[in-house]
């Protein structure tokens, strides 16, 4: 199950909102990919990946989920992924 979305972060995604993204990845279970349309599928639970990509604040971005209860969890990162985390840091 896959969604295309756009990256909400005002600054991207850089290290804090990485690592909790990929943290939340890792949590799910689920084998997650994220790429850019058209890119390389990336391995969403990896940090280093995930900053080395350079996501920036309007990129938009395939993020795909594989396993049960795959709905769920794409809802769950979509989420993460359309909410500013700097402003939601405060």
């Amino acid at each position: 199950m896959e969604r295309t979305l756009q990256i909400a972060s005002g600054h991207g995604l850089h290290a804090r909102p990485a690592k909790l993204f990929t943290q939340a990845v890792a949590a799910s279970g689920h084998k997650v990919t994220i790429a850019r349309p058209g890119g390389a599928a990336l391995n969403a639970a990896s940090i280093l990946s995930i900053i080395a990509a350079g996501f920036e604040n309007g990129d938009e971005v395939v993020l795909t989920v594989e396993g049960d209860d795959e709905e769920r969890v794409l809802e769950e990162l979509a989420e993460f992924l359309t909410t500013d985390q700097d402003e939601a840091a405060g």
